[in-house]
Formats: structure tokens, C-alpha cells, sequence
């Protein structure tokens, strides 16, 4: 994925399903100058991590 995406994921209204190393997450945050966002795991809200937007996978519905 890369920062626009993401961040088109963050503002969008409809939830668009994303995966971090296989586990569903949704992204809080983006940052374009470090190509990274700030993403919490669906089933683990509390449990948040700054990951590469590289890594993160837009799953088709």
C-alpha cells in the first residue's frame, strides 16, 4: 500500500478491510514523511503499533 491509499482508508466512511502481517487492523494515523501509519488490531483494540504503510494489505471484499 502505499500513503495515499492509506490515508484514503483513514478518512473513508466505509470500513475497507486492511491486514498487518495477516491480522485485520484499522489505521488511526498516517505519516508522509516516514511512509508510516499508526494501526491497532481490530480484535485488540488497545494493542496499537507504528508499522510501514508498505506493509499494510488492502483486502478485497
Amino acid at each position: 500500500m502505499n500513503v495515499t491509499r492509506a490515508q484514503a482508508i483513514m478518512k473513508s466512511d466505509d470500513h475497507i478491510k486492511v491486514e498487518y502481517e495477516g491480522q485485520a487492523v484499522w489505521i488511526d494515523a498516517v505519516d508522509e514523511k516516514t511512509s508510516t501509519a499508526r494501526v491497532h488490531e481490530e480484535k485488540n483494540p488497545g494493542h496499537s503499533r507504528t508499522v510501514y504503510v508498505s506493509q499494510l494489505m488492502e483486502v478485497s471484499q
